[in-house]
């Protein structure tokens, strides 16, 4: 074996007997630093926030990038659509690149109704406690107000949160300043502004999918969002939103017919769009009108396509609107699929059970504990009047064995 160049005309009692070694040390890989991001402490995957802190929570931290969340639709896009303006204020305060595709609205009005973010003395402000007065009860006899057996048990966190702080809170009520939103730098595809061609009959993705994976592959390359450009020390993350991919005003026929023409198009088009994130600085959320899609194992293969996937389901229009067990919540959240990013197993949620509720100004996910079997019409005397006269019609009927002439 050769020896080393620094070893080279020395004597050999100079040498260190450890030169002669094949380890070396091992240095850490130099993280890439962009406001707004910080590393998984999962798999060391470079993670940006949603904009809702409990679906970060949900999501292991935070959506990584490079990969695409898929939002299966509401009945109504009301809440989906919440989420996906959550996703873009988040880019705005972060300073990072937008790019809104739709095919219905305009990504100038999306744009508009994004939430106001709050000031952090206001969205972390609790009131200081007060001093109890002398004439004040103590705590013992409010305690005494539940069960004496329910005081020792823990206390259940209906609310998703980690310990530590990431992404930043917003005011549905309000929507941002102009300024704020046109400092942001925006990339826009709006469908009707761009005329397509009927696509080839050899080609499975429709040309409308065509033409938006073409100008994100041209915004990813100009702008320097590709990881195979040379690195610069204002490197930064572009956000994509693609607002209702699937339905008909994108020329998709998956939502018409039970057998559509194009069933592969939507696939194909994800298939791209994930190879293309993938050797980029991007993020992705789509949202999928996935109630109007009839083909379920088609609806299976799209899920798959994406790295996160979770479905809303609404409250609005349901029986479940009137239905006193989910007053306090607006509809269901399901998690289809999390990602497995350089690990063997992903980490799952810890509850299935998911409700999310929108406040006066704030869109949370909880998890879903339904109230006490008590009507509120109902009170505690008339329960115990009903088990006593249920006590003494049982012990009645067992006796009528024995005496059949008794009369109530």
């Amino acid at each position: 074996m050769a020896a080393p160049m620094s070893s080279v005309g020395k004597p050999s009692a100079e040498r260190s007997p450890f030169n002669n070694t094949s380890f070396q040390k091992k240095t850490r890989s130099k993280l890439i630093s962009i406001p707004g991001t910080r590393p998984s402490v999962q798999n060391g995957q470079l993670l940006v926030s949603t904009g809702v802190t409990s679906l970060d929570y949900l999501l292991g931290g935070g959506l990584a990038v490079g990969t695409v969340l898929l939002i299966e639709e509401d009945r109504y896009d009301s809440y989906s659509r919440m989420i996906l303006k959550y996703f873009l204020a988040e880019g705005v305060v972060c300073r990072h690149e937008l790019y809104v595709a739709a095919a219905q609205d305009n990504p100038d009005d999306i744009l508009q109704e994004l939430p106001a973010p709050i000031l952090d003395d206001v969205a972390m402000h609790k009131p200081a406690e007060q001093p109890r007065l002398s004439c004040e009860p103590p705590d013992g006899l409010d305690a005494m107000k539940i069960a004496w057996r329910y005081q020792n048990l823990p206390k259940v966190q209906t609310a998703l949160a980690s310990s530590s702080r990431f992404g930043h809170y917003y005011d549905v009520s309000k929507t941002m300043e102009p300024e704020i939103r046109q400092a942001a730098k925006c990339h826009r595809f709006y469908l009707p502004e761009h005329p397509t061609q009927s696509s080839p009959p050899h080609s499975t993705m429709l040309e409308s999918y065509s033409a938006l994976l073409k100008s994100l592959q041209e915004v990813i390359n100009r702008e320097g969002f590709d990881v195979a450009a040379p690195m610069s020390n204002s490197r930064n993350i572009l956000r994509i939103g693609l607002h209702s991919l699937g339905s008909a005003l994108w020329g998709d026929d998956l939502c018409c017919h039970d057998n559509p023409k194009n069933g592969r198009a939507l696939t194909t088009f994800l298939y791209g769009l994930r190879a293309l994130l993938r050797s980029s600085l991007s993020v992705a959320v789509v949202t999928v009108p996935s109630h109007l899609i009839q083909d379920r194992a088609l609806m299976g293969s799209i899920t798959r396509l994406c790295d996160n996937a979770i479905a809303l389901e609404s409250f609005k229009g349901s029986e479940r609107e009137t239905n006193p067990l989910y007053k306090d919540y607006h509809g269901l959240i399901h998690v289809r699929q999390v990602p497995h990013l350089n690990c063997l197993a992903s980490k799952l949620p810890d509850h299935k059970d998911l409700a999310f509720k929108l406040k006066r100004k704030q869109f949370s996910i909880e998890r879903l504990h339904l109230p006490p079997d008590l009507s509120d019409t109902v009170s505690r005397v008339s329960r115990g009047e009903l088990a006593g006269a249920t006590t003494v019609a049982s012990a009645c009927g067992s006796g009528s064995s024995g005496n059949k002439h008794l009369d109530f």
